[in-house]
């Protein structure tokens, strides 16, 4: 793992910071992006204090050429991860119907073309090299739409969609992509939705699970690759409640938004 390099989008906070530190720990040199660049600095200098390699570029990952232009410069640097970790997303919760049009396209984009787009760009050199990891960070909303999230349970199909087709392209490669499907972490995550314009509160905040406990999961990812992987483990069973309750979820999902609106 000394030669490997990890590029962590959203790594600021919450779980992308969690996976640097682990990662950094295992002698992996992570590349840390997000838009806060204080933020990478103070965790760049926490890495560093334990000799561990680290190195910040500050990005707003929504914009395509700031995302070619962070390909480029990681050429030029001779930085070209090994491993992906598709980690920055937002969300909002409300009724789709008063969502603001700019948080929708925001979120569209950072959960969706960003991670696409950088796949796209990275995949290529993992294939030459017969090595990489990509690992997505999903969510049991991909699997289980629920109300008031209809952006964000939506970006996460989209990602687990896109991890099953290039997870199945590149058997015997040596590269390996894989969703993690997540449930609720105590992140900012939620402090973020709710700052949004008409957002609100997600029920599931009072469910959540450290950063750590899903930067754990993500480095059993990168030793035993696998298409897919739940943190909690017992979340495995939510890809059924859609199937079997779905019934339920119809005459109940409605009431409850109202309720927590």
């Amino acid at each position: 793992m000394n030669q490997r390099i990890a590029l962590i989008t959203g790594a600021s906070s919450g779980i992308g910071a969690a996976t640097a530190v682990l990662l950094a720990k295992k002698g992996i040199h992570v590349i840390l992006t997000a838009r806060r660049v204080d933020r990478l600095q103070e965790l760049q200098n926490e890495i560093q204090n334990f000799s561990g390699n680290a190195t910040v570029y500050q990005i707003d990952l929504t914009n395509e050429q700031e995302r070619i232009k962070l390909y480029e410069w990681l050429q030029q640097q001779n930085l070209v991860p090994d491993i992906l970790i598709n980690n920055a997303g937002l969300a909002w919760y409300g009724f789709f119907h008063e969502m603001p049009w700019k948080i929708a396209r925001d979120i569209i984009d950072l959960n969706i073309t960003a991670p696409a787009h950088l796949m796209r760009l990275f995949l290529p050199s993992m294939i030459q090299k017969h090595y990489g990891r990509i690992i997505n960070i999903g969510s049991i909303a991909g699997k289980l739409p629920e109300q008031g999230i209809a952006i964000y349970a939506s970006s996460k199909s989209y990602l687990d969609s896109i991890t099953t087709s290039t997870h199945r392209e590149l058997r015997n490669t040596g590269v390996c992509v894989s969703i993690l499907r997540a449930g609720p972490v105590k992140t900012e995550f939620f402090d973020t939705a709710r700052a949004l314009e008409n957002g609100g509160s997600i029920p599931a905040e009072r469910l959540a699970i450290s950063p750590n406990r899903v930067a754990n999961k993500i480095w059993s990812l990168i030793i035993i690759p696998r298409r897919v992987a739940y943190v909690p483990s017992y979340l495995i069973i939510s890809a059924l409640l859609e199937t079997l309750f779905s019934w339920a979820i119809d005459l109940l999902g409605p009431l409850l938004l109202r309720k927590r609106k």
